[in-house]
């Protein structure tokens, strides 16, 4: 019986040192699957979709941009016509036509045509005849344009038309010569064996006249090509100052066909890439498949986030392209550093948190191990063996009734042998094979208790290999927790990306056009009023300007709260801007009808410059400022939009040298 039992002993070890090599190997999974694989995964998808959503929002904007410089071209043609049905229409005009003195039109003909800044202006009559400024040299068949055609026919327009090299030179050598623009090598662009263009793109504006029976038409045009002013223009409106991250540059070209002809990209630093031509691939896109470009393109000797879009005479064909765009590596480098300072930050965490991870997970298995040890040792027959484990918690609290189980079976083992040695110390010479039958059975008890102890200590274990496993979800709490030592930098980089975020964000974002209104809740205005206050404080302090308020409005409107702040600043700071000198601001709330229906009048009034009556008519048209060389015109124009957005209305009082009142009204919630 004693051969077998030892024999055993071995193949219960054996599996048990197995069993606690698992539970190792199953701790340390699952401590570090989350951080080593989980996480970098999560990482890596993060990013991808932020840059996805970065270069969309950086599509976006470009688009948004070319959609201002387009409004732009399109103002620029409705100027041009309004002005030239103002000439027409003026009695200075007519009556020199109707009187059919040449020498008086030709006259008012060259003053009008250096006050508009046209490059040539004529009148011609029902019969073809040409009265011009400068003089043509003939009158090259002027009907073949729809524009003049349409205006002999009674309808005036103002459109964009390519004049050849001849036409222009009919109208003026130094026109000809002013168009005449040497053709630059350019990489990527469709192969050409021309040298230069000597082709004119003109805003062409033509209205009818009509006087005493007498039909016409009066015909004016500007050049583009080389019109650095009608280029720059666009530029500063589409890009004004900060609009771009630092190291950028917004450019803006017009393209008589795929030839820059008006441009402030640069070839050299001081010098104009005009005479460069587009990419190949934006030709096709653009010019024959009549497309609009959004996408990186290369332009003249780097990439730029391009928006392309057509341009179509007044025969309807495509004659050209309008551009505008931004330097794409600054952009590219921002947003390779931010992952970079994303993937530095996240290698940083997992550095500092694998120890850590690793540290506690000792210290579970050290004492399991032990345990196991010790185990071990009993069942080899030591049965001083003991785990010592000085643990607080539940495997402490495991290992401390496996020693007293341990004391107990030595006590027991003890107690049995003096037992047996009494019994046997009459007997010994009388009957030594008793003595050797109780050797035998105190073996066996021996191997007994053992037995009960193993049977004890799985029962003992298995509570607690439970709890240990309910104390896994704790690390990933404080898994959590941890990373709070790092939630500064954490916090930094949710702010990036964005809004790509945007990051994010938009990290987000997290990605990032669009892009890209909220809901809308019932708010007071005097609670919003009185919210948006600080936010102009700085400037009211500034501008040494006094502040009356008068909040008797006690209804609710349907608004969203920062669109409606949005409306509060723009007329406050213009308000602001209008006494340059400081004076009195007032800001109201009162509950107001209108057509029998309840609402709320808020109202800013200022004691500033005043508007002049022909101001005051224009002040919402887009575009429109009286702040020379500052603003884009579009504060106003865009606080309308808001307004009508919430079936509102908006208007304005205004006397020179007294000052400006807005009134804003909002139709009241029913509640």
């Amino acid at each position: 019986m004693t051969e077998t039992s030892e024999s055993q002993a071995p193949v219960r070890q054996a599996p048990s040192k197995r069993r606690g090599a698992s539970v190792r190997m199953r701790l340390l999974a699952i401590a570090l699957l989350p951080t080593l694989v989980i996480m970098p995964l999560f990482f890596i998808v993060t990013a991808v979709n932020w840059s996805s959503r970065f270069d969309n929002l950086l599509i976006a904007k470009v688009n948004g941009e070319l959609t201002i410089a387009q409004q732009y071209l399109s103002q620029l043609l409705e100027n041009s016509d309004l002005r030239m049905q103002a000439l027409a229409e003026s009695s200075a005009f007519v009556d020199r036509v109707v009187s059919q003195d040449r020498n008086a039109v030709l006259t008012l003909l060259d003053t009008k045509k250096a006050e508009m800044g046209l490059d040539f202006l004529y009148y011609i009559n029902g019969d073809g005849a040409v009265w011009s400024s400068p003089r043509f040299v003939d009158d090259m068949g002027l009907t073949k344009w729809p524009v003049v055609s349409q205006a002999l026919a009674g309808t005036g327009s103002a459109q964009i038309d390519i004049f050849s090299e001849f036409d222009l030179g009919q109208v003026s050598d130094n026109l000809a010569e002013k168009a005449r623009i040497n053709l630059v090598p350019t990489q990527a662009a469709v192969p050409t064996e021309r040298t230069e263009e000597a082709r004119g793109m003109v805003v062409h504006a033509a209205t009818p006249v009509e006087g005493s029976g007498r039909s016409g038409a009066l015909v004016g045009g500007v050049l583009l090509n080389r019109n650095l002013t009608f280029i720059d223009t666009i530029n500063d409106l589409v890009y004004p100052t900060a609009s771009l991250t630092e190291g950028s540059q917004g450019t803006a070209t017009l393209f008589l066909e795929d030839v820059r002809v008006s441009t402030n990209v640069r070839l050299f630093q001081d010098e104009r890439a005009l005479g460069t031509r587009v990419s190949a691939a934006v030709y096709e896109t653009v010019l024959e498949r009549g497309e609009v470009w959004l996408d990186r393109a290369f332009v003249v000797n780097d990439w730029y986030i391009s928006a392309y879009e057509p341009i179509i005479d007044s025969f309807g064909q495509r004659v050209g392209m309008l551009y505008v765009g931004f330097l794409d590596q600054p952009f590219r480098d921002a947003k390779f550093s931010t992952i970079l300072t994303f993937a530095i930050a996240f290698v940083v965490i997992i550095l500092i948190s694998v120890p850590i991870f690793l540290r506690w997970a000792r210290q579970i298995f050290a004492p399991l191990e032990r345990m196991v040890r010790t185990i071990g040792r009993v069942e080899d027959g030591d049965l001083n063996a003991r785990t010592r484990v000085e643990d607080g918690g539940e495997i402490g609290r495991v290992a401390a009734q496996m020693d007293n189980l341990l004391e107990q079976i030595q006590e027991r083992d003890r107690e049995l042998t003096r037992r047996v040695v009494a019994r046997t110390r009459d007997l010994e010479d009388a009957n030594r094979r008793l003595e050797a039958t109780s050797k035998q059975l105190v073996v066996s008890e021996k191997l007994a208790a053992v037995g009960e102890i193993a049977a004890g200590i799985a029962h003992e274990i298995n509570n607690p290999v439970q709890v240990i496993q309910g104390n896994l979800d704790v690390l990933r709490v404080q898994l959590g927790d941890d990373a709070d030592l790092v939630k500064t930098e954490l916090r930094l980089i949710d702010e990036q990306t964005h809004s790509i975020f945007l990051i994010v964000n938009k990290l987000l974002q997290f990605t990032r056009p669009d892009e890209y209104a909220e809901g809308s809740e019932e708010h007071r205005p005097a609670d919003i009023i009185t919210d948006t206050l600080p936010l102009v404080q700085h400037l009211l302090s500034k501008g040494h300007i006094e502040l009356a308020l008068e909040l008797e409005s006690i209804k609710a409107i349907s608004i969203n709260r920062t669109e409606l702040q949005q409306i509060l600043i723009n007329l406050m700071v213009n308000a602001i801007h209008a006494m340059p000198d400081g004076g009195d601001l007032t800001v109201g709330a009162l509950d107001a009808e209108r057509d029998g229906k309840a609402g709320v009048l808020v109202f800013v009034k200022d004691t500033g410059v005043g508007m002049a009556p022909e101001l005051l008519t224009r002040i919402f048209d887009p575009f429109f400022t009286t702040k020379q060389g500052e603003g884009t015109g579009l504060g106003l124009s865009i606080t309308r939009k808001l307004v009508e957005r919430y079936d509102g209305e908006i208007e304005a009082d205004s006397v020179v040298g007294q000052g400006t009142e807005f009134r804003v009204w909002f139709p009241a919630t029913s509640a």
